[in-house]
């Protein structure tokens, strides 16, 4: 490795990590305030780095909105991975209860939840949730294809948000629910709702 490559290689692992800082401030701030609350130097203040490193990364604050539903988008598939019917319930409940691996899986549901008033990032957070609903369905045996499906499938995502938006309202006992609490309800209505097919 030359000087130059030597030099290059910290600069780069400096990059990727304020774009990982600002990903995570953002990610915070964009849940727990909505998108049109957020400022860029607030974004920038606590990830602890100059605002201007936002329009270098993400162009704009859309750009980071967008970024931020994309990194979500990601989690998600890591934390769900393939979902058997059987497993719905709990991996709802999990993450419902934001006990992801690093514990901001209901951060993630927040996030998804919060319209940004910018056209281009709202269509991609609704792309994303339409996109696990059609997994639901076919986790169910169903027809991802189904507009009926799909609907009670939505359903069924629209009660686990609204249990993310009691929760952080405060309203108990949802807020002092396990997973393991949850699960029971959830499973009663994923059975109501999505009927798996043969082999579900």
């Amino acid at each position: 490795m030359t000087p130059t490559e030597a030099a290059a290689e910290p600069r780069r692992r400096d990059a990727a990590a304020t774009r990982q800082a600002l990903l995570r401030a953002a990610r915070r701030r964009f849940a727990g305030t909505g998108y049109a609350a957020t400022t860029v130097r607030e974004v920038a203040d606590e990830a602890g780095v100059n605002v201007a490193l936002i329009s270098r990364y993400f162009e704009s604050k859309e750009g980071l909105f967008a970024a931020c539903l994309a990194d979500a988008v990601e989690e998600l598939r890591r934390t769900t991975g393939e979902i058997t019917f059987a497993g719905v319930p709990e991996a709802i409940a999990a993450q419902v209860a934001g006990t992801g691996a690093d514990g901001r899986t209901s951060e993630v549901l927040m996030l998804l939840l919060r319209s940004s008033g910018d056209e281009r990032a709202d269509a991609i957070r609704r792309r994303v949730l339409r996109s696990y609903a059609e997994r639901l369905v076919a986790a169910a045996g169903g027809d991802p294809g189904d507009a009926a499906a799909v609907l009670r499938a939505e359903i069924v995502l629209a009660a686990s948000m609204g249990v993310v938006m009691f929760r952080s309202s405060g309203l108990e006992p949802l807020v002092s629910a396990s997973a393991d609490d949850l699960a029971g309800p959830l499973r009663a209505l994923v059975g109501a709702l999505l009927t798996p097919g043969p082999g579900g």
